[in-house]
């Protein structure tokens, strides 16, 4: 610039030429830095890239934690959503039975309460003895039943060593050699102390075991009733309290989607044991004609597998015919064809007719989330696998259609 002093010749070097026009003489004859729009919309950008990667980093840190937290507490998650699904069923046939009365709903859920005790202390006060017998006498029959099956496919050259059946073999093995040996050949001498005390620790230990089982067991079963009772009695604390967890702006949808799937978990939860009670009756009607030892505990644990979609249906029908075998070749292939007859039953009349409107699902679908679930969370997640399903289909078709309207 012409006639300029070097002082000023430097001022004018701070400013960006692009902007000159836009700023005064007079700051830039004091040496005023101005940043330009493009530097402001630059270091905008860099804040937001900033916050959106913390953001993102403190959401991804969440979601890792909440998986974590699942895996090592899965256990006590499906305890509680048993609870949960006990509590639907019992407010499902309270809202059936105030079809016929009018009664208020807590004495509605009392009049159903009392019933299901009266129904489960008959059959424990009347038929404990048989049920009990029965079992003990279905659980010594799948034992050599499974170690039969074991030396009949050893006999053809399959190798059954990839099958957890040692145990069996080994403990039907002792009994029988110990039969047949001769009595001059049976040692007369006395154990010693360290074998007396072994045997006294092992019998302690495995006690034990079984003490802890059957509480752990019965634990459960309280906890269970106890949750279901409490989301019965006051199904609408338990709702809005759901709700309110939501921000304020999607409680609305929040609450269209606690309420589909309380109707779709209520209509399947029916439906379902609808289906269980006629499989356990057609199962021990059907063997108790054929003339199958234990045909009322077989029916028992056939209606209760039916709770399990595929794979249930499928461990029960081999318990089934493995506890035949013992009757003859006649009465298993009987028994086999009863139990075609009865998955025929549940999967193309009853499963259609009475879960129409509850769920469709694909049974592809259903399968492979049995599998997945199963593998990670054992029989909790085999078991809960089609009511997770549910919800899940539930959400994702809300998403979906509140999407559609949207566009």
């Amino acid at each position: 610039m012409r006639g300029s002093s070097p002082r000023m010749t430097g001022c004018w070097l701070l400013i960006p030429v692009a902007f000159d026009e836009r700023v005064s003489r007079k700051a830039v004859r004091r040496g005023i830095k101005v940043a330009s729009s493009g530097n402001t919309g630059r270091i905008q950008a860099r804040n937001d890239l900033a916050w959106a990667i913390s953001v993102g980093g403190i959401g991804a840190m969440l979601f890792a934690a909440l998986l974590v937290a699942v895996w090592y507490f899965a256990s006590t998650l499906f305890l509680i959503f048993a609870g949960v699904l006990l509590g639907v069923a019992l407010l499902a046939m309270s809202n059936l039975l105030g079809r016929v009365t009018e009664l208020p709903h807590p004495l509605r859920l009392a009049a159903i309460c009392l019933l299901l005790l009266a129904l489960l202390s008959g059959a424990i006060f009347l038929g404990g003895a048989t049920i009990a017998q029965q079992a003990t006498a279905l659980s010594g029959t799948i034992k050599s039943q499974v170690v039969n099956l074991k030396a009949f496919l050893e006999k053809y050259g399959v190798d059954t060593s990839y099958l957890d059946i040692g145990s069996l073999t080994a403990a039907a093995a002792p009994g029988a050699q110990g039969a047949d040996a001769p009595a001059s050949d049976k040692p007369h001498n006395l154990p010693s102390a360290g074998t007396i005390a072994s045997s006294g620790g092992a019998i302690l230990t495995q006690t034990w075991k079984i003490v802890l089982g059957t509480v752990g067991a019965v634990g459960n079963f309280f906890i269970v009733v106890f949750l279901g009772l409490c989301f019965a009695a006051q199904p609408g604390v338990y709702r809005r309290g759901l709700i309110a967890l939501a921000p304020r702006k999607h409680r609305r949808n929040t609450a269209v989607v606690v309420d589909r799937i309380g109707d779709t978990l209520e209509r399947w939860l029916m439906a379902q044991l609808t289906t269980m009670f006629a499989v356990f009756l057609v199962t021990w009607i059907g063997l108790m004609l054929l003339g199958i030892p234990s045909a009322f505990i077989l029916g028992v644990q056939a209606g209760l597998l039916t709770f399990i979609p595929t794979v249930g249906a499928l461990i029960g029908g081999l318990i089934v015919v493995l506890a035949s075998l013992a009757s003859g070749a006649f009465a298993a292939l009987s028994a086999f064809v009863l139990f075609l007859g009865v998955h025929a039953l549940e999967s193309y009349i009853l499963t259609p007719l009475l879960q129409r409107q509850a769920l469709e699902i694909p049974p592809a679908t259903l399968f492979a989330f049995q599998i997945l679930l199963g593998v990670v969370f054992g029989v909790w997640g085999l078991a809960l696998a089609l009511p997770l399903v549910a919800i899940a289909k539930v959400v994702i078709e809300f998403v979906r259609e509140d999407g559609e309207k949207d566009a």
